[in-house]
């Protein structure tokens, strides 16, 4: 693990480097499912919403430089789905000079704490199958694999299989289904 890095709350200055990390294997893998690269003015959209929301946006600085971030949403649409208010999607972007140094792990330490001080109970990732190593890293973190939907994106010309991974953070106990 590296022990240069330290973990921040992110600020729209930080927008560039966060679209360059969300750009950067956009035109070479399947790992997210569109061909459109992002761009500072979409992005400072979301991160206005993420604020006003109250949902963290963290990045990780090593070297002087923003070399990863990771963030949480609403899965789903917790506004007009009230049941799922304490469910999120999670998001982790590396660098890939920096893939094996504990920045990931750095970054979504802090992002699981932040989100069990805000009441989440479960944490979910949505990963492209053909990710092995950020369905690795996430198993290694306590995610696990929830269910796979077949063909359900489609980038360069072929079908993509999406897998969800879950891990439970919340500390209150768990009540019977609903």
């Amino acid at each position: 693990m590296t022990s240069s890095a330290t973990v921040r709350d992110a600020g729209s200055g930080d927008l560039e480097a966060i679209v360059h990390l969300l750009n950067a294997l956009l035109a070479t893998t399947t790992y997210e499912y569109t061909e459109v690269p992002h761009t500072v003015e979409g992005r400072s959209l979301w991160f206005e919403r993420q604020v006003e929301r109250g949902f963290p946006v963290l990045v990780a600085e090593a070297d002087g430089d923003v070399v990863g971030f990771a963030s949480y949403g609403d899965f789903r649409d917790s506004i007009t789905r009230a049941g799922f208010r304490y469910t999120v999607e999670h998001t982790v972007h590396v660098d890939e000079r920096w893939w094996a140094t504990g920045i990931a792990t750095l970054l979504m330490e802090a992002l699981v704490e932040r989100a069990r001080g805000s009441g989440v109970h479960v944490m979910i990732g949505a990963i492209d199958a053909s990710n092995v190593g950020s369905l690795a890293f996430h198993e290694r973190l306590g995610f696990v694999e929830v269910g796979r939907l077949p063909e359900a994106g489609r980038k360069f010309d072929r079908w993509c299989d999406l897998v969800l991974v879950q891990r439970s953070i919340g500390t209150d106990s768990v009540t019977p289904p609903c």
